[in-house]
């Protein structure tokens, strides 16, 4: 039996998880990601089922949950359960519209395709309150508003919401940049920020190397850091002062952005509406 401390809530074992997730095996590491990406599954199906689809033994789940103190598998998902009670009118809505979505046997049309995406985005945005909470708005949104400036950065697919993030902020006359790595620069561009500027990454798995090479540069530099990220198993969420873990949907091999762009338009906004408070109060 594990000595390891036992986590009594689902947050708390989350938290556990992600602390210890580099002193893992390789075996755990990938259970671990299973767990925590798919923590419904994780609550309603058999031990067998969750090894199935997790492409692991079934004594690998036992070996798991051992080694986060608990006396077997069942006990750890107990947890799992627990949690899904307590959202089960959310996730009864989500099943809902997951049923509304058509079958189609017979020829694919352009609309829909349409009401695929839209089905998978519903639900994508209906999760979203509940992956992020006050105290990590607050805290972004804080330091957002007290750096001295604020880079952004985002390749590839992340390139998309960084560029809107940039486009936002300034908008509401923040003093923003936006890292390209234009002419091979990224690196250098990075080394620049320092303790007073603020640096928000996106980055989604698989993560680009260079982002990270980047954000571990700034982190290295004391830079504060704001990330926008897929899983709390993501190489950014450790070395963050506050980061988001986002799940987009996934239509037809499509992964979607509209829950990041959500945030990134909440964070604006939600700073532009502290600094008018504050204008007002010194007003």
């Amino acid at each position: 039996m594990s000595t390891a401390i036992k986590p009594t809530n689902l947050l708390e074992l989350q938290q556990a998880i992600t602390e210890r997730y580099n002193d893992l095996s390789k075996r755990l590491k990938q259970i671990a990601q299973f767990v925590m990406d798919h923590p419904s599954t994780v609550a309603m199906e058999t031990v067998s089922v969750i090894a199935e689809q997790a492409e692991v033994t079934p004594s690998a789940l036992i070996r798991f949950a051992a080694a986060f103190g608990y006396d077997g598998f069942s006990e750890m998902q107990q947890l799992f359960r627990q949690k899904l009670v307590e959202n089960s009118t959310s996730y009864r809505e989500r099943i809902r519209l997951s049923s509304a979505q058509p079958v189609h046997s017979g020829k694919v049309t352009s609309h829909t395709i349409l009401n695929e995406f839209v089905n998978g985005n519903l639900l994508s945005l209906e999760h979203l309150p509940e992956m992020v909470s006050d105290e990590s708005m607050d805290a972004a949104i804080k330091l957002l508003h007290n750096a001295k400036a604020i880079h952004v950065l985002g390749m590839r697919r992340s390139f998309s919401v960084a560029s809107y993030l940039t486009y936002a902020l300034r908008q509401i006359k923040r003093r923003v940049y936006l890292i390209d790595g234009s002419g091979g620069m990224l690196q250098e561009q990075a080394s620049f920020l320092d303790k007073s500027d603020v640096l928000v990454a996106i980055s989604y798995s698989p993560y680009a190397q260079e982002t990270r090479a980047a954000v571990i540069k700034a982190y290295e530099n004391g830079v504060p850091i704001i990330s926008i990220t897929d899983s709390r198993l993501s190489p950014l969420a450790p070395i963050s002062s506050v980061y988001f873990d986002v799940k987009e949907s996934e239509v037809r091999g499509f992964r979607s952005l509209t829950s990041s762009l959500c945030l990134a338009q909440a964070l604006v906004i939600g700073m532009a509406y502290q600094i008018e408070q504050q204008q007002l109060g010194d007003g």
